[in-house]
């Protein structure tokens, strides 16, 4: 709980209403997990994939 005030607190969130806090920082974690989630793919599956460079 710590280090949620800790980024309340250090960012333009401090001040706003809890909804928007709730929202803006699900918003940040849905696309922190579909970078984790595309990265872990393209681990997995990275070598088997044929990329063409060009125009």
């Amino acid at each position: 709980m710590d280090v949620y005030k800790t980024i309340i607190q250090n960012t333009s969130l401090n001040g706003m209403p809890k909804w928007f806090k709730a929202t803006s920082l699900l918003l940040f974690a849905a696309i922190i997990s579909l970078i984790f989630a595309a990265y872990l793919l393209l681990i997995m599956q990275g070598t088997e994939q044929v990329i063409h460079f060009g125009y």
